[in-house]
Parts: C-alpha cells; structure tokens; sequence
C-alpha cells in the first residue's frame, strides 16, 4: 500500500504560500498561486498539486519563471484579449486571463483571452472556479512539453494538452470534465514509478514505437500516446483533441507550439528554435444569460443531471457518474479530513522548509 503523510489544508496552504513569497512572490501573486496548486490536491489530482512545487522551485532558479512579472495585453477588442504573460507561472497568469475574460463576458456575453510567454498553470479546472461561482460556464486549454507522438508518428510532438469545459449548477454540482488529450496525464506516470507500479498497456511506447508498461519510459526516450491508444480504438481522434489544444493555446495566442513547447523539468534542454514565447494558454467565459434566461438554464442543467445520475447503471450498486462528481467528493472529503500526501513528496517537502527555513 502506498505510504502517505496527511496535512491539514490550512499546514499546505500557509507552507505554500511563504515558499512562494520567499521566492520573490507578490502577495497577490502568492495567495493566487498558492489556492490553484492545491487545488489539484483536494481534488485528488496528486500529480499537479504540491508533487510540483519543486519543479516550479527549479524553473524560478535557472530564469525561467518571472516571479514578478509585468503582464501586459498585446492585443484586445470587446470580448478578446491577448495577454503576454511575461515568464509568469502559469497559476498566476491562468487566472488573471481568466479573470478579465469574465469582465468581458459580464459585458459581451462571452470572453475569450489567449495567453503566451507563460509556464505550467496546473490543472485546467483551478482557473475556472470564479467564473462557475459567477454563474458563467468556462473552458480552459493550455499546451504543454512534448512528449506524445501524433497518432501514426513515433517523434514526440505534442504535450498532453488538457482541456476542462466547466458548467455551472445552481445546487452546486457543476458538470465539470478536465481531462488530458494523452491517453493518461504525465503526472500518472510520475505517480507509478513513485510507487514501483507497472502502468496500463496504452499509455506510452518505447522510442521504437512499441508498447511499454515502464512508467520512466519518457527518460528513455519513449512517448506518451493520444487518446484512444491505438488505430482500432480511435487514437487519431485523441490526436485531433490534442492539435486543437495547441492550435488556440500556440498558434493563436503566439506561444510556442508543437516540439517546440519548453520542457517543465529544469533540467531539460530547451529547444534549438523557437515559433513563439513560452507556453501559451486559452480561456473562455461565457454568459448562459446571453443565450436564455438564467432560470430556464438552471432548470435545464438540473434536468440533464437528474437524468443522467438516474440512468441505468451496468451495476445496480454503483451509480453512474457525472463529470467532475468524483473530485468533488474528494474536495469535500479531504477539506474535512486531510491531504494525503505521497511519502517521498513529503520528504521532499520537509528538504523545502529546511532550505527556506519554513515551518511545515
């Protein structure tokens, strides 16, 4: 059974936060950050929440994160922005975008801005959350580094390019579906060789195109492999998910995309070349009441819930499940009763509060 460390959510979040502000992290700035990458903790998204803190360390050290950057908007009309993100980290500049993409929906009815020269913002969800509690539906794309081949391809192409569309509900069940265009998220990898565990047939091949099981086969040069997996299974759909991802988050927005997204690790050589500045982001925020009155939508999300939560489940036992339903219930479950945090990202946690002599 994997060895876990348990923190309340009030130890994370004012551990987090002072790491942050002792790397040259506004308030604003530290507050922002802290919130989105605990997120993905309470939500039990273990690979995205403090397993990463570490490497944002990294890239803030060799120059690659700005931890006080001056965001500026590079282009803009009524419902559109485009937001150069000076080197943020992207649980910062996530948000920001998306907070002025909801100031233009309030007036437009719908917001779209576009981030480049950014860095990893976490999982796509976190940015969201304003806008569901405004009552606003959200949609959150970022690409990501390069380690998945394009269905038919064995040369890493693509990141995992995750995609969330977030739906607000008036009781608070919102239908929420954040997922990665990969067939697994990178973090799953990182999960299993943390615990010595084999990983699914599908995820990942080896450099020659082969399936692999070797969660560290990307340090061996293998790659991830798009939804799907396999040609009789649909992986060129996965594939096109992916490409739309990086289409809004690269192309559009002038970030790098493709091969040429910069690696998370630190360590990792950046690309020869460049087509554009950093990671690049895409967010957008849409007003139901710009389309039909808010009560007729609230009834109607509540109608597509109710049916679907009363569908016909393959075992009587077990309900079928709505998305977002389950990092819900881990939202609530571990708020009250604790985060469980892997052994060895607890050790490495401590090595952090050493370092900035931060009590943890």
């Amino acid at each position: 059974m994997m060895s876990t460390v348990l923190f309340s959510y009030s130890q994370l979040e004012s551990f987090v936060h002072q790491v942050w502000l002792k790397n040259g992290f506004s308030e604003e700035h530290a507050a922002m950050a802290t919130l989105n990458l605990l997120e993905a903790d309470l939500r039990g998204i273990d690979s995205h929440g403090v397993a990463r803190l570490q490497g944002y360390l990294n890239l803030i050290q060799v120059g690659r994160i700005n931890p006080n950057p001056n965001m500026t908007i590079e282009a803009e009309a009524m419902a559109t922005a485009t937001l150069d993100a000076d080197a943020a980290v992207g649980l910062v500049s996530g948000t920001w975008a998306t907070d002025l993409a909801i100031e233009k929906a309030k007036k437009c009815g719908i917001g779209m801005v576009v981030v480049n020269h950014s860095n990893h913002f976490g999982i796509a969800y976190t940015h969201l959350k304003k806008a569901l509690s405004e009552g606003f539906i959200g949609i959150s794309f970022t690409n990501a580094s390069a380690f998945v081949a394009p269905a038919g391809g064995k040369e890493r192409m693509l990141g995992t390019n995750p995609m969330c569309y977030a739906f607000p509900s008036p009781d608070g069940r919102h239908v929420v579906v954040d997922l990665a265009t990969s067939a697994a998220a990178n973090g799953k990898l990182e999960i299993a060789e943390r615990t010595g565990k084999a990983i699914p047939k599908g995820w990942v091949m080896d450099e020659n195109g082969e399936p692999s099981t070797d969660p560290s086969i990307l340090k061996k040069g293998g790659m991830m492999i798009p939804l799907g997996s396999f040609e009789e299974l649909g992986v060129h759909k996965g594939f096109g998910l992916s490409a739309v991802v990086d289409l809004f988050s690269g192309v559009l927005s002038g970030a790098n995309f493709g091969p040429w997204v910069p690696p998370f690790p630190a360590f990792a050589p950046l690309p020869s070349e460049t087509v554009g500045k950093g990671i690049g982001h895409c967010f957008w925020i849409i007003n139901p009441e710009a389309f039909r009155t808010r009560s007729s939508y609230d009834q109607a999300l509540l109608t597509w819930i109710h049916r679907f939560k009363n569908s016909i489940p393959l075992n009587d036992e077990i309900p079928v499940v709505i998305p977002g339903e389950p990092e819900m219930a881990f939202y609530h479950h571990r708020m009250e009763h604790g985060l469980p945090i892997n052994a060895k990202v607890a050790e490495e946690l401590k090595k952090i509060s050493e370092k900035f002599e931060i009590s943890l």
